[in-house]
């Protein structure tokens, strides 16, 4: 499944070359991350779980400057699920063209919230993980 955010460049978003900062993408990406888990429900699943999410690699490329005033399409969804941690890939696009701005792959793995440690993806866990590989 890919889901779609839309944010608007903003004053704010610049750096002194006119153009959006490079750890603003960052907080652009969680941004439309936390979008996705709640349109997917995973948020409310992930706490009857007892379950969080913990990134432990970002991997992003910055391909061309967006500028402020236009509107950003951010496409997420998830690329691979391991047996310990899994990659969602992100493409930051802007809206209504087929201008790739950046694109990144999110590696996470998923901790017991009780222990603090991770765990092994498997069952319902993997069960749903895998409906987002479906588009």
């Amino acid at each position: 499944m890919t889901h779609s955010t839309l944010i608007k460049v903003r004053g704010y978003h610049l750096d002194i070359y006119q153009h959006v900062n490079n750890a603003r993408y960052l907080e652009f990406l969680e941004e439309a991350r936390w979008a996705y888990l709640e349109d997917s429900g995973d948020i409310e699943f992930f706490e009857a779980k007892g379950l969080a999410w913990v990134l432990v690699n970002i991997n992003i490329n910055y391909r061309l400057p967006a500028m402020m005033g236009q509107t950003l399409d951010i496409k997420t969804r998830f690329s691979k699920i391991g047996s310990k941690s899994s990659v969602i890939h992100q493409e930051v696009y802007i809206k209504g063209t087929d201008k790739l701005i950046a694109d990144a792959d999110i590696t996470f793995v998923c901790l017991d919230r009780k222990t603090g440690k991770p765990i092994v993806i498997e069952g319902d866990l993997k069960a749903r993980f895998e409906e987002h590989l479906i588009d």
